[in-house]
C-alpha cells in the first residue's frame, strides 16, 4: 500500500492528521530556499533507523535545536553547541547524526560559494539515477546512504516517486514543477 492510500487508514486521527498535513503540503514539492532544504536533509538524516513519524513529531524541536536550520549558524556551532544538540531530548541524540549536520553544513556553504545556493548545486547535478546520486552524495556529504539519499531526492521533488499520479495531491507537485518532471 502506498503512503497516498495508507493515511487514510491511519489510527488515532492525530497520527493521521501528521501524517496528512505532510503528505499533502510538504512530500514532493519543491524546495527553493537552502536553509528549508537543508532542514528537509537534517530531517531525513536522523529519520535512519526510525519511523518517519518520529521525526514528523519532532520537528518543531529539530528547528529549534538547529537554529530553524540556518545553515550559517549550524556551520559555525562549537563543540559546545554539540554538547547541547547531544543532551536536548526533543530531537535525535545521535552522534554521529548531530556531527552530521554540523559538517554538511559547512559542505553546503563551499557549494553555495561554488554553484550559487543548494539548490543550483542540486539542479547541475540533475538528472541522474538513484545510484549516481547516491555515490555523490556519499562522496560530498556525510551520513548519507542510499535510503536517506533518495527519499531527500523524493520529498524535495528531484526524484518521482512521492505520490501515485491518482492521488490529488500529485496535481498540485505538477503545477510545482518538479525537476523531475521537467527533465
Amino acid at each position: 500500500m502506498s503512503y497516498c492510500s495508507y493515511i487514510d487508514h491511519m489510527q488515532p486521527e492525530e497520527r493521521r492528521l501528521l501524517h496528512k498535513n505532510y503528505h499533502d503540503n510538504h512530500y514532493g514539492f519543491p524546495i527553493h530556499q537552502d536553509n528549508e532544504l537543508f532542514g528537509r536533509l537534517i530531517m531525513e538524516i536522523n529519520q535512519a533507523g526510525l519511523s518517519w513519524e518520529t521525526i514528523l513529531k519532532k520537528e518543531t524541536a529539530f528547528r529549534n535545536a538547529y537554529s530553524d536550520f540556518n545553515i550559517s549558524k549550524i556551520a559555525a556551532y562549537t563543540e559546545k553547541d554539540r554538547e547541547r544538540l547531544l543532551a536536548d531530548s526533543g530531537i535525535i541524540r545521535n552522534k554521529l547524526k548531530v556531527t552530521a549536520a554540523i559538517e554538511n553544513a559547512k559542505v553546503i556553504i563551499s557549494l553555495q560559494k561554488e554553484f550559487g545556493s543548494f539548490e543550483k548545486w542540486l539542479d547541475h547535478h540533475h538528472p541522474k539515477s538513484k545510484e549516481e546520486w547516491v555515490q555523490l552524495f556519499k562522496k560530498t556529504f556525510r551520513f548519507t546512504g542510499g535510503e536517506i539519499v533518495n527519499e531527500f531526492l523524493m520529498s524535495t521533488g528531484y526524484v518521482k516517486g512521492a505520490h501515485n499520479e491518482s492521488c490529488p495531491v500529485y496535481k498540485k507537485i505538477m503545477k510545482a514543477k518538479p525537476a523531475w518532471s521537467s527533465k
